[in-house]
């Protein structure tokens, strides 16, 4: 149940992150400083979230990009400067994207992983 209430907090912020920046250009997602804040706060939830999840959970998911969610957690977590920007456009371009579209492949077949109810 712990995993699945992670996976929840994980599409969430992907949905957020998807919605904030649908119709931006990167320079646009970059200037903006509210929409930039939030979607900055949505991915570090969403890689916490990661981070937090059960092992035997990411082990099932091998073609998501753990590591790549763990790298961009980690520049989210930085000073700022050009590595927040890449992680930034990163997530919200290339690793947002990727991991909701496994994330519904994996619902599909493993709904068990998802539900909020012990099985």
């Amino acid at each position: 149940m712990f995993g699945a209430a992670l996976l929840k907090t994980i599409e969430e912020a992907g949905v957020a992150v998807l919605t904030l920046t649908e119709g931006l250009q990167d320079s646009e997602l970059l200037a903006s400083r509210l929409t930039r804040q939030e979607v900055a706060r949505q991915l570090r939830l969403l890689t916490e979230a990661a981070a937090a999840l059960p092992p035997e959970l990411r082990e099932g998911m091998p073609e998501v990009d753990w590591a790549g969610t763990a790298a961009a957690g980690q520049a989210l977590a930085g000073p700022g400067g050009r590595e927040l920007d890449d992680a930034l456009v990163f997530g919200a371009r290339a690793l947002t994207p990727a991991l909701m579209m496994w994330l519904r492949v994996y619902r599909q077949q493993h709904p068990q992983w998802f539900r909020m109810t012990p099985t």
